[in-house]
């Protein structure tokens, strides 16, 4: 096998491989495609779910972890953005849909783990893996967000809500050629809700880009370096290759404490 072949990254592996394996987990990166700020790509919720999740894989593919990343999803709710050229949306109802097909290729592979590696902001996978249970329920599926695995600010000054220092600095460490120089950046400022409720945290919509933003960024990217980037993603990457191998080594059946054993 060639060296530049990962044999947990689906996409570079083969069939010669896979009929070898025993996947213990499925890893679904799950991005968007959208504005970020004037700086970055639209492309970096993806970019960062799918890397930081084949980190994460080969941190425990190395300790005998049997996990394949998938694939990523490019597309992420997006009706807040909806009047931001081509800003693409991919509505829940259909996220749901595609989720379904891909656990019924998941099951006949013979896997019951499956990993939902998410990257947007606008993407809620609660709901849906509620309802997948229904026609699954020997499948164990979780969702994950990526850069709530560690406190952001343990590395960031200002890390953001989106474009700002956080994921600037990601994307710098990862795919530096494709960001601007900070100079073009917006300053990253957002327009609250004038309802109390909202802004106390007790009501909740959806913003609309447009309105709620000056140049489609929330927090201001200036302080971003790569070095910060490596630092965060090392210690995420991390973090999920241990829930990765521990979830490997767990059966359905184990996934539970015996309570009633406790009591005795």
């Amino acid at each position: 096998m060639s060296n530049n072949i990962r044999p947990f990254v689906l996409k570079e592996t083969n069939w010669k491989s896979v009929k070898k394996e025993d996947y213990q987990i499925a890893i679904l990166p799950w991005g968007a495609t959208e504005a970020h700020n004037f700086h970055l790509p639209y492309g970096t919720d993806t970019y960062l779910a799918e890397e930081v999740a084949i980190l994460s894989a080969e941190k425990a593919w190395g300790k005998g972890v049997k996990a394949v990343v998938l694939p990523p999803v490019p597309f992420g709710v997006n009706t807040g953005q909806i009047d931001i050229p081509l800003c693409l949306n991919m509505n829940p109802s259909t996220q749901l849909a595609l989720l379904k097909d891909l656990l019924l290729v998941i099951k006949k592979s013979g896997i019951q783990k499956l990993v939902i590696f998410n990257a947007h902001g606008g993407n809620h996978f609660k709901q849906m893996i509620r309802e997948v249970y229904l026609e699954f329920p020997d499948i164990f599926v979780c969702a994950l967000n990526w850069w709530q695995v560690q406190p952001a600010e343990k590395f960031f000054k200002e890390p953001g809500d989106h474009a700002g220092e956080l994921e600037t600095s990601a994307i710098m460490y990862l795919f530096p050629e494709l960001v601007l120089p900070l100079e073009q950046a917006g300053d990253g400022k957002s327009f609250p809700f004038n309802l109390k409720a909202i802004q106390e945290g007790w009501v909740s919509t959806q913003r609309v880009w447009s309105k709620a933003t000056r140049d489609t960024g929330v927090g201001n990217p200036q302080f971003s370096t790569s070095e910060n980037g490596r630092r965060f993603i090392e210690e995420v990457s991390g973090s999920v290759a241990e829930f990765f191998e521990e979830l490997g080594g767990l059966s359905l059946e184990d996934l539970y404490s015996d309570s009633q054993a406790e009591q005795n």
